[in-house]
């Protein structure tokens, strides 16, 4: 055995080496968890406080691991042996041991010199000492691919609530939605391959998708090591993010192989470990694959089942919180999986069992999982000792010799309990009705479970839901909760539908809509607060309305932030959905919040210290909120992102097209913002699924009806902000939509007025020129506002009011500007204006004029600051600006006498700002529109090249200048020589003088002082021949034209050729989506081009300055009336159902999809016909079974025939043969054997139970078979136990000395004690009385009163359930009950109002403290008018041998709800002692009273005809 170290031998030396600081350790993301309240006399460090984000691994060196090693050592604690005492027994090397099981120098110094009071003989309550613990920190189990996990040494006296708190607070654990124990054998087993595969799929499967923890025993052996190789085996096929399963292995300390690498006192980060399975003895390794580790330490070496006691704590511990996560509030549920096992593994079924956890046994993993499964079907009855000690020795056949005889015993009572809460034992067995999956055998032993628990009403139902959504298995509720067993209401839902939309469960989602849910009914005002108030952290928009609740502070100069509301929701969502839109909710006046009243029945649902419940509660006075419901839920879940829950919820939107580009527009804004590239991705793609939604509805549309199409394109959605499909596609930038055939066609439409689109170009030029010709059928007019021939001036005015006519006149216009434009300049400039440049001027105020009306034309009423922005965003009204800037500052200096010509050059350079605002007029073109949209893209190609172009151009040329030219100080001059020169050498205008041969003097200036030529280059002073080094200039000529030529100028050309093909492709989209902007301006535009347009600003001017009329909206919306737009919506629905109809028959005929659901069928195919095989075997095995029952039944009956036949004097032959196969009937009576009848009369069972209750002892075990007193039991040496009551006045003797139980009367009345039973005369023996309905396990009188019978008095007062209108509510054609029940002070359970008789008294104290005296004789003579409906024994976990409670109970019911004795009654209940809680409670079986109470009124409900 190796040494074990201790904080005292380590020095600091050693102290490195075992426990290396690792302060590069890579940091891992921070996961986040709920607040953990601060369990009460917990020391806390400095900074384990009001932490909201844990990390789940923290790199050495950081806070976390120094508040770890900090609060550890405070709050956790080892054993350590104190007092050396020598063992008889050895170590494995033969060394003296201690009797901790430790050798001499694995203990303290001062162990060896013990003080004398310890004494001789060891005892661990003294020895062994609790003291800081050495041993925590990081687990790395070195040759398995660096696999890291946490682990801490604890003592076994630990409360569980500490490693609870470090698991969560410091592990950063995010509390469990299920706690799965899985117990087994300890040591390696064989699983059929199928079997294991079966249970490592499911097990992992329900730990994924519930979010739940494993907790075994830790180690590399039995059934711990298949959990981690499950876990191993999913983690390996999954993802990082995915594979994350919590499993917590709880080992013992002393048993663990080589855990001296895991002492370190200031914690291992990280802790080397060795798994060392060939070097371990009778130790066992801790498993690679578990991500936690609770060692438990009692302060012994080599000693296993240590840690089982402080794991039951810890599991219940667990089992007893709630964990609040996405508005549901559930205790945490615990199941047991069994996987074969020895006796400690049947003690742990038989505690959880106990205690109320379900356990799934899995038949066919061996031993005890076996035993339990082959029995479980049984009565249990026919579980006898026999038919156990059979299994026994057939599944135990190794160890079998060790069981002993009280073992069988005691086995056979654990399995017979075990077996009677069936509600509570699952079995999973392999092919069984197609089950396959582990998970569903789980999850449906938890609802199994919870359905057969008792509970007042439906909080089962609720909590199986609460359970299901925790867990996200929507499948589970389908085939368990939502069945015809219970009716759910809409409103029931309303809770758990918030908490699937804030858990983001789409499935569930559409559960609950498929359920009945209505939206308009769930979404209140204070609902939609709520879900905004539990936006993820992490999401874009929840920092963005953080920063609206932050200025808004700021504005008010308040301290605190303010609350959530729906006007900073809607502030934030008119950024995203553009100013074109209304706010969507309006800021409440005098804090009045509309809502819908929604009656629903209140749930605790708790998250972040609000209640779910209050959002539901009935609000009478309100405003009722009219708005979209579903608008509402499907922006909350946009601006999260969650496509699939958005997806369910647009599905049932009406307003489907308008929806689906709001959120186009919602996502392409919010991405813009985003910075994590994975999810600006994930927008972007979801933004282009909705706008193809929005394309496949108009598709539909356009078909079925061209005009109600059209309608929907310009129809004002009140629910989207008064805004219109066409506006939201524009300022989307949805070009595919925008460039469907069906909008282009209304702008054309729209582009052509009230003419004919059938009309030709030079029809409408002609007409224009020659407008008398509009009177002849040249032109025509649309079909749906043909004007009348006599209607001249309406058709004129039609004609002219067409925006294609109005931007062919301003095209003429625009024309005949620039050319007298160009003419004065030109031509006509003189020093004093001519009329022609008078009449420019008077142009260009026109023009003037009209960019002043386009920037304060403000339909939308967003303010001239918007305006004037969206003005400026244009690139053509920009152009405009500068123009008109140019030409004014050209004017002004044109205007002075002495800037007259610097003037003429200005205007020039106006001149060719206002011939490049003609691209503008081409857009128009279907031909030289895209060209334009080329031309713009290939010119920032050209700006980002000139930045390439630069770097050779001026190396090139300061190079140059500086060989060829010493000292230029003329700055013009150095500008054209780096700048200029260099430039024009890529067009091969290349300088004379770089190669020295076509030299010449007389064209530079040798001095530089010639203004007008360059200086000379480097010359000798001789001959004035140049001496600058040629080969070098000429070497950098030539690389430079290499380079700019043929590389840069290549790179350009393929930019522009890239640019292109890439435009191409799109051009004839982008155009189509650029020419609304033209239609829509001249649309609303004056009709008369400048100058004459001042004519129509003049009008304006008068109608909107003087007359103080209202602005004409020239803007493509149109307000429908309400039965016109609800027509138009419901039609709108109807063709989105078709579109959805449509897209789920393309998925199926998808390829791809055809191919997964081939594999799939593929799959479900090969697991039946492997199921074929265990089925037919399991048929088979039934036929065989059925055929052997009738053959024995047939043997038998002819046996009977032959006896009565030899009867009747008819003697049998010799040679007749025997009746049946004698092997078969050997078989059948082996399998008959010991099995009792039913015809046995029924024993007590809770008087069995094994602990007996208010105690720590434990009943001798009892099976069925040997409760009678006349079945022979020599085993039976039942402990005896009777409790001392200082409070009673009356009890027996509290010892069983013959002396004082000879004082005893029995079968009589002895004093006021009744000692007479209603059974009859009773035995007695040794002077005690013996149970009359059989042994106990336990002598005594335990916590009665008396020996021999204590009687009680229990009434069951009733009612009949009633509604409101005073009818009897039924069920199952029968009328339904209400009791009375009580929950007295310091018990947990409710209970009839009755109980134990004192001596002499008539009736129980528990019912005195229940009604107040003066009601005492009435409440008699209601019992003497009462039917008895049971007296006699009652079954009760405190009957001994020698004690038990018989009782009476007497049904007093109230036929009539005017009677006034139940009147009379409940006005004393209602004065009775403030520490007792009454209540009326629907009597049915899942009515949580005692067993025994339950069966009292079963015989009332039958008595009254009742439902039960």
């Amino acid at each position: 055995m190796s040494a074990r170290g201790r904080c005292a031998k380590v020095l600091p030396s050693e102290l490195n080496k075992v426990c290396p600081e690792r302060g590069d350790d890579p940091a891992t993301h921070p996961r986040k968890m709920s607040d953990f309240e601060v369990v009460p006399n917990l020391q806390q460090s400095s900074s384990s406080v009001s932490r909201s984000r844990r990390k789940a691994h923290f790199p050495a060196g950081s806070n976390e691991k120094e508040n770890l090693i900090s609060w550890i050592p405070e709050n956790i604690r080892k054993k350590e042996c104190t007092y050396f005492v020598e063992s008889s027994q050895t170590s494995d090397s033969g060394r003296i041991i201690c009797e901790c099981g430790y050798l001499r120098e694995q203990h303290l110094d001062d162990a060896a010199k013990p003080p004398i009071f310890l004494g001789k003989e060891w005892d661990p309550s003294r020895h062994i000492q609790e003291m800081p613990t050495d041993a925590f920190g990081d687990i790395r189990f070195t040759g398995l691919g660096q696999k890291t996990g946490k682990y801490v040494r604890v003592s076994s006296d630990t409360p569980p609530r500490v490693i609870y708190h470090l698991m969560t607070q410091h592990w950063g654990l995010d509390p469990p939605n299920l706690l799965i124990s899985v117990t087994g054998g300890a040591k390696n087993f064989v699983m059929k391959p199928r079997l294991k595969n079966i249970f490592r799929q499911g097990l992992v499967k329900v730990a994924q998708t519930t979010g739940a923890w494993i907790i075994t025993g830790g180690s590399h052996a039995g059934v711990m090591k298949q959990v981690g190789e499950a876990v191993r085996d999913f983690i390996l096929s999954c993802s990082h993010k995915e594979g994350e399963i919590v499993t917590i292995g709880i080992a013992t300390w002393g048993t663990v192989y080589n855990r001296e690498s895991l002492i370190c006192p200031m914690g291992g980060f990280p802790a080397e470990y060795m798994l060392d399975e060939e070097n371990q003895g009778s130790l066992s390794c801790l498993d690679s694959n578990h991500s936690h580790f609770i060692l438990v330490d009692d302060g012994t070496h080599g000693r296993y089942g240590v840690e089982i006691p402080l794991r039951t704590r810890l599991e219940k511990f667990i089992s007893e919180q709630t964990k609040v996560k996405g508005g549901v509030a559930i205790k945490i549920p615990i199941v047991c999986v069994v996987l074969e096992g020895g006796p400690g593994t049947l003690d742990t079924i038989y505690n959880a069992i106990t205690n109320g956890t379900p356990c799934v046994i899995v038949e066919g993993s061996g031993r005890v999982a076996d035993v339990i499964a082959q029995v479980a079907n049984l009565p249990v009855a026919k579980i006898t000792i026999a038919l156990i000690q059979k299994k026994l020795s057939v599944l135990f056949h190794d160890t079998y010799e060790l069981f002993t005889e009280s073992k069988l015993v005691e086995w056979t009572k654990k399995i017979q309990d075990i077996v009677r809460s069936r509600q509570l034992l699952t079995i999973f067995r392999e092919g069984k009705y197609g089950q396959q999956d582990v998970d569903v055998a789980i999850l449906k032993a938890l609802f199994k479970a919870s359905r057969n628990q008792d509970h007042f009403g439906r909080e089962n139902w609720d909590h199986q839901l609460k359970l299901a959504v925790a867990w996200n298995r929507v499948d589970i509720a389908r085939s368990e909760i939502f069945t015809d067993d219970h009716d759910w209401k809409p409103s029931d839902l309303h809770p758990v539908m918030a908490a699937a939309l804030i858990s983001n469960k789409p499935e569930f989602v559409k559960l609950f809509l498929e359920q009945g849910v209505r939206l308009k009914d769930f979404v209140t005002w204070d609902t939609l607060v709520y879900l905004y108030d539990n936006l993820a952290p992490s999401c874009l928009f929840h920092s963005k309305l953080q920063k609206v609740l932050l200025e808004e502070r700021e504005h008010t100069a308040g301290s605190k932030m303010p609350r959530l509301q729906m006007h900073h929701v809607s502030q934030v969502l008119r950024e995203l959905l553009g100013c074109s839109t209304q706010p969507l909710y309006p800021k409440p006046k005098h804090t009045e919040r509309p809502r819908l009243s929604i009656p629903v029945p209140h749930i605790k649902l708790n998250v972040q210290g609000s209640s779910l419940r209050s959002l539901y509660k009935r609000s009478p006075g309100r405003v009722t909120f009219t708005m979209d419901p579903v608008r509402d839920l499907l922006i909350w879940a946009v601006v999260q992102n969650r496509k699939e829950l958005a997806e369910i919820i647009w599905a049932q939107s009406q307003d489907c097209m308008a929806a689906a580009l709001a959120c186009s527009k919602i996502l392409k804004e919010l991405a813009k913002e985003e910075e994590d590239t994975d999810t600006t991705d994930d927008m972007l793609a979801l933004a282009e699924e909705y706008e193809h939604k929005a394309i496949g509805v108009f598709t539909d549309c356009y078909r079925k009806d061209e005009e109600r199409a059209q309608k929907l394109l310009t129809r004002v959605s009140e629910a989207w902000g008064k805004t219109t499909c066409l506006q939201l596609a524009l300022e989307a930038k949805n070009m595919n939509f925008v460039s469907h055939g069906g909008v282009q066609a209304f702008l054309t439409k729209v582009w052509w007025g009230k003419l004919s689109v059938d009309n030709g170009l030079w029809q409408v030029i002609t007409c224009m020129l020659f407008f008398p010709l509009l009177y002849t059928n040249l032109i025509t007019f649309s079909r749906e506002k043909r004007l009348q021939p006599l209607g001249c001036l309406a058709r004129l005015r039609a004609f002219f009011t067409a925006p294609i006519v109005i931007f062919l006149m301003n095209i003429l216009s625009y024309f005949t500007f620039l050319l007298l434009f160009a003419y004065v300049l030109m031509v006509d400039f003189q020093p004093t204006p001519s009329w022609r440049e008078y009449l420019i001027y008077f142009w260009l105020f026109s023009l003037v004029c009209e960019e002043t009306r386009q920037l304060l034309y403000d339909p939308d009423g967003l303010g001239i600051v918007k305006m004037a922005s969206l003005y400026i965003k244009d690139f053509w009204n920009k152009l405009d600006i500068c123009a008109i800037l140019v030409f004014i500052a050209g004017l002004t200096c044109r205007l002075i006498p002495s800037t007259l010509y610097p003037g003429r050059i200005i205007l020039s350079l106006a001149f060719i700002i206002f011939c490049l605002r003609l691209m503008h007029i081409f857009t128009v073109s279907k031909t030289l529109g895209p060209k334009i949209i080329i031309v713009k893209r290939m010119m920032k190609d050209v700006f980002f090249f000139l930045f390439l172009l630069a770097v050779w151009v001026v190396s090139f040329g300061v190079a140059k200048q500086a060989i060829l030219i010493h000292n230029e100080e003329r700055v013009e001059w150095l500008f054209r020589g780096v700048i200029y020169h260099s430039y024009l050498t890529i067009f091969g205008q290349i300088p004379s003088y770089i190669d020295g041969v076509n030299f010449n003097i007389d064209q530079c200036s040798p001095n530089g002082t010639d203004p007008y030529k360059p200086k000379c280059p480097e010359t000798n002073a001789d001959n004035k021949k140049p001496i600058f080094p040629e080969w070098l200039t000429v070497i950098l000529l030539c690389l430079y034209l290499l380079f700019t030529n043929i590389l840069l100028l290549n790179l350009l050309i393929a930019m522009f050729n890239y640019t292109f093909q890439q435009v191409q492709e799109h051009t004839d989209q982008i155009w189509k989506f650029q020419r609304h902007d033209l239609i829509e301006e001249y649309h609303g535009r004056p009709p008369a081009p400048p100058p004459l347009i001042l004519l129509n600003h003049l009008q304006l001017l008068l109608r909107r300055g003087l007359l103080r009329q209202p602005a004409t909206h020239h803007k493509l919306k149109e307000k429908l009336e309400k039965n016109e737009e609800a027509a138009l919506l419901s039609w709108e629905m109807y063709l989105k159902e078709s579109y959805l109809q449509h897209q789920q028959c393309q998925e199926k005929q998808n390829t791809e999809q055809m191919i997964r659901d081939i594999a799939q069928r593929v799959d479900v195919l090969a697991e039946l016909l492997d199921l074929d095989r265990v089925k037919r075997t399991g048929v088979v095995e039934q036929r065989l079974g059925s055929l052997e029952d009738q053959v024995h039944q047939s043997a038998q009956a002819l046996r009977w025939m032959m006896q009565a036949l030899r009867g009747n004097g008819f003697s049998p032959g010799e040679d007749v043969p025997p009746v049946g196969s004698s092997k078969a009937l050997d078989t059948k009576e082996m399998d008959l054997e010991g099995r009792s009848e039913k015809s046995q009369p029924p024993c007590h069972v809770l008087a069995r139970n094994l602990l007996y209750p208010g105690s720590h002892t434990l009943r001798f075990p009892v099976p069925d078979e040997k409760v009678p007193w006349e079945v022979d039991f020599p085993l039976y040496d039942p402990p005896a136990y009777s409790a001392d009551h200082k409070d009673m006045a009356v009890q027996d003797p509290f010892s069983l000395s013959l002396e004082s139980l000879l004082k005893i009367n029995y079968n009589t009345m002895d004093g006021l004690i009744d000692r007479q039973s209603f059974h009859g005369l009773y035995a007695v023996q040794d002077g005690l009385p013996l149970n009359p309905m059989g042994r106990t396990g336990l002598r005594g009188r335990g916590r009665l009163h008396c020996f021999g019978p204590n009687h009680a008095l229990h009434p069951v007062v009733t009612r009949w359930r009633r509604n409101l209108d005073g009818s009897i509510i039924r069920k199952s054609l029968k009328k339904m009950l209400e009791v009375l029940v009580a929950q007295y002070p310091l018990s947990d359970v409710w209970a009839l109002p009755g109980g134990s008789l004192e001596p002499g008294e008539t009736l129980p104290l528990k019912l005195k403290w229940i009604l107040r005296r003066e009601f005492w004789p009435q409440f008699q003579n209601l019992l003497k008018q009462g039917t008895e409906v049971h007296k006699g024994y009652l079954d009760d976990p405190r009957n001994t041998d020698n004690a038990w409670v018989e009782t009476v109970a007497i049904s007093v019911h109230f036929d009539t709800q005017n009677d006034v004795e139940m009147k009379r009654l409940n006005s004393f209940l209602q004065g009775c002692d403030p520490e007792l809680c009454i209540r009326w409670q629907v009597l049915d079986k899942r009515i949580p009273l005692h067993a025994n109470h339950k069966e009292l009124l079963h015989k009332v409900s039958t008595l009254l005809g009742a439902y039960y």
